[in-house]
């Protein structure tokens, strides 16, 4: 009965439940009873199966197939973890890939309109850019322009830059903790200078990706923009939601 439920939220509790036995007793793809036999199993109402499912969805616990049902979903971290910090190098180990950064130039300059916008920074404020061509297995995959603000990094310089992956220098030379990292993504194709560094013909898909890293301070201490070859760059991000968001 749904009395049995104490305390919290039915709906919630449920979640509780149906979390615990996905994680114990179910593996990705797996289908989930239906909300009729959700129902009948733990003696609650048709809407709190269906908010509790609702929730599930949300978190990215379960995923839907229109006229199939309910499954769960494969939170394997094949993927960029917007929750943490991205790594191009991290995520191509993870792939089996053998990660290469070459640094294509590196210097210091003034923040135009459009960057100032971006980094929430006065226009003019002393930025870092770094230029860097992404390899995995010795083929390009990805360029990459990040900005970062000279204020927050004044001492780096381009041999700090090959000892390390970025995101260890933030934390490790400049006590810098990342929070999280906002992305978005589109689709294009190749501009010439683009086409050349990544080994593709002018007008080629592309993948266009722009990154604002924040520290436990909401400041923005990286932008980039990056354009990814298409044909052998696969994407995939898990996007988290808390109960606080609407």
């Amino acid at each position: 009965m749904e009395h049995s439920f104490k305390n919290k939220a039915l709906y919630h509790q449920l979640v509780d439940v149906l979390q615990e036995r996905i994680d114990s007793s179910m593996v990705p793809h797996d289908k989930l009873p239906s909300e009729r036999e959700l129902t009948a199993q733990y003696g609650v109402s048709r809407t709190t199966v269906r908010l509790a499912l609702q929730e599930l969805e949300a978190t990215g616990s379960i995923y839907r197939r229109h006229g199939k049902g309910t499954f769960v979903s494969d939170l394997t971290k094949d993927g960029a973890d917007l929750a943490g910090a991205y790594s191009f190098t991290e995520q191509m180990k993870d792939l089996g890939r053998t990660p290469e950064t070459r640094i294509l130039s590196f210097e210091k300059l003034e923040a135009d309109k459009y960057i100032a916008r971006h980094m929430n920074l006065p226009l003019g404020e002393p930025l870092f850019k770094l230029s860097r061509l992404r390899l995995a297995d010795q083929r390009p995959l990805m360029v990459e322009d990040s900005y970062l603000p000279v204020k927050l990094f004044m001492s780096l310089d381009e041999q700090l830059l090959r000892s390390k992956p970025l995101y260890d220098l933030f934390s490790e030379d400049f006590e810098q903790t990342v929070r999280l990292a906002d992305e978005e993504l589109f689709a294009s194709i190749a501009q010439k200078e683009d086409a050349k560094l990544l080994e593709i013909p002018e007008g080629a898909p592309v993948l266009h990706l722009s990154r604002s890293t924040y520290n436990m301070k909401n400041e923005i201490i990286e932008f980039t923009l990056s354009v990814a070859r298409a044909d052998h760059f696969h994407y995939k991000i898990r996007h988290i939601r808390t109960n606080k968001e609407s």
